[in-house]
């Protein structure tokens, strides 16, 4: 049985030992796009906004979750907002221990009806709290690359 071929029935699957050869590309849709072009190009934060609902999406949305409207108005969001939450990770995404922990939050933007999770720097474990008002801390312009690692984290405003 090839890798591709359509299973009709339990009796037909097989099990396949070692790595299995898949390739994808990911891609961020149009919404992506647009979001992470405005972070590389302009070091801005974007959304879009649901005049139906109100609601400011970040990252922006092609449609409304709430009324399925489709989303053509991008608005630019503040680079600081509110800690909503926080965890503290000892072990990566490949799941392997971290030698330090990382500290990620959950950060409604000002000017964003949602939130977005990010690394949290620049902060002690003992110093965070939730409601604390945090800001985005960019790379360089040089250094953007069009992803969300552009935001470096977020730090405590000063």
């Amino acid at each position: 049985m090839a890798l591709k071929q359509r299973i009709e029935g339990v009796k037909q699957t097989k099990v396949w030992y070692g790595e299995l050869p898949v390739e994808s590309i990911y891609t961020a849709g149009i919404a992506g796009e647009k979001f992470f072009t405005a972070l590389k190009e302009k070091g801005e934060i974007t959304g879009t906004r649901c005049d139906r609902c109100g609601i400011v999406y970040v990252p922006g949305r092609i449609f409304c979750e709430r009324c399925l409207e489709q989303l053509n108005k991008w608005v630019k969001v503040s680079p600081t907002g509110t800690l909503l939450s926080w965890t503290v990770l000892y072990v990566g995404l490949d799941g392997k221990r971290l030698a330090q922990p990382e500290v990620v939050g959950l950060v409604k933007l000002d000017g964003a009806s949602t939130a977005i999770v990010h690394r949290l720097g620049g902060v002690k474990l003992d110093e965070l709290s939730i409601g604390m008002k945090v800001s985005a801390v960019f790379k360089p312009k040089a250094k953007r690359e069009g992803a969300i690692t552009d935001i470096l984290h977020f730090q405590p405003e000063s």
